[in-house]
């Protein structure tokens, strides 16, 4: 794509590997020059903190804010009630309101690190679309709603297509979360004069959906545009790490395994995750992701460093690498690593050293456990674990021990 824009924000976005599609790349940029658009990107409330999966999208919001528009987090009380079906293979468990107001509330310490909410034009709005989806009457909405959208249209995108595909069951239930997306959009037009949705590359379709449903109702013009897919080097989806899913909230990771997670790129990705993940000048980016041999493991402690002091502050992103060089470079114990307590009871009768592994988090099963011993990577202390079967008695951790998985994840055991 040839097109310049004349809008700091879409500048940014092009320049740094953020744009996907647009709806109206011109019509947009014009817009984004006049003044301050309203712009938003929906979470659902499936968890109780988000993921780096999702934090792309919310540097995309700050990237907003800072070129002078204003940021809306749009949380999904309502719409978590249905799921979203996009490229799943099946059908989300059902949250009740407790669950997901639990979530809810787990989800929004992130946003505020990264956005400021406040009553200036450019101030972030934090909204719940279970304030206009609740009270609907399901009557009304269909046949105010509901006749502005084509059965066969809805049956040929493609991530609910996909899924009649395989012959996978797509419940009533689920179909309609993209008609109650795409009403999202028109209800924060018509509240907040939202001109912008944006999200991932597999929220094209419901996106699409809502400026043709606010164009027939409120014969308004207004916009979409989405962000790649990101994939690392190897192909893997962003935001899994061998532990399970890299959370943003710190009582569910904390900010030394969070830094430890962007210290550990692979060479090939650590330009491309600075211009992504950070508010360094793009040029700097570039000239730290082309270091060779030993010196792009400085450029991904810049990386981590700069991640992590956005997130969690930078005095956290200071201990963090104190820890780690601690850890790998004088061969310390670390007092920020992660940490297994057990109780005397649980060792009296002797714990394997299998289950230590699972427990403390390097290992997602016994059985990878088994094969990381098995392939020389376990290490307790600084000495090789050789046999799967060994099991520690109250004696063995009367002082902390560590646990590594390969050079780079550790853990503390200890008693408490």
């Amino acid at each position: 794509m040839t097109y310049h824009p004349k809008s700091d924000f879409m500048a940014v976005l092009m320049e740094r590997g953020f744009l996907q599609d647009c709806t109206d790349y011109q019509g947009l940029d014009e817009a984004l020059s006049a003044g301050p658009v309203p712009a938003y990107i929906g979470y659902d409330a499936t968890a109780a903190s988000l993921h780096v999966g999702h934090q792309m999208n919310i540097m995309v919001l700050r990237w907003l804010q800072k070129t002078g528009h204003k940021p809306i987090t749009l949380l999904g009380g309502g719409t978590t009630k249905v799921g979203d079906p996009s490229f799943r293979s099946d059908e989300r468990p059902l949250l009740d309101d407790a669950a997901i107001q639990a979530n809810m509330d787990g989800q929004k310490a992130v946003f505020s690190a990264f956005l400021s909410y406040d009553d200036s034009p450019t101030g972030a709005l934090m909204l719940n679309n279970a304030e206009w989806l609740d009270g609907l009457n399901y009557l009304e909405f269909l046949r105010d709603i509901g006749r502005h959208f084509s059965v066969n249209r809805m049956l040929s995108f493609e991530s609910v297509k996909s899924r009649l595909d395989r012959e996978q069951s797509l419940s009533f239930l689920e179909f309609n979360y993209m008609i109650l997306q795409a009403y999202d959009f028109l209800e924060l037009n018509r509240r907040y004069g939202c001109l912008l949705q944006m999200g991932g590359s597999d929220q094209w379709g419901n996106i699409v959906n809502g400026i043709d449903l606010t164009r027939r109702v409120a014969d308004q013009e207004i916009f979409g545009l989405t962000t790649p897919l990101l994939t690392t080097s190897d192909g893997r989806k962003m935001g899994k790490s061998q532990g399970g899913a890299v959370w943003l909230n710190g009582d569910m990771l904390s900010p030394y395994e969070y830094w430890q997670f962007w210290r550990n790129t692979t060479d090939a990705d650590t330009g491309k995750f600075l211009k992504l993940f950070t508010e360094l000048p793009v040029e700097e980016c570039e000239r730290l992701g082309a270091l060779g041999g030993s010196e792009i493991n400085e450029a991904k402690i810049v990386l981590a460093n700069e991640v992590t002091t956005l997130l969690h502050g930078a005095e956290a992103a200071r201990a963090a690498e104190a820890t780690a060089r601690e850890v790998f470079e004088r061969g310390g114990m670390g007092e920020d690593l992660p940490t297994l307590v057990l109780s005397a009871g649980e060792v009296a009768d002797g714990i394997s050293i299998v289950q230590l592994f699972v427990r403390s988090g390097l290992a997602g099963s016994g059985k990878e456990a088994k094969r990381l011993i098995a392939d020389g990577g376990a290490r307790m202390g600084d000495q090789p674990v050789t046999d799967a079967g060994q099991v520690l008695g109250a004696g063995d951790l009367a002082a902390p021990v560590k646990l590594s998985a390969g050079k780079k994840r550790h853990a503390l055991v200890q008693l408490g």
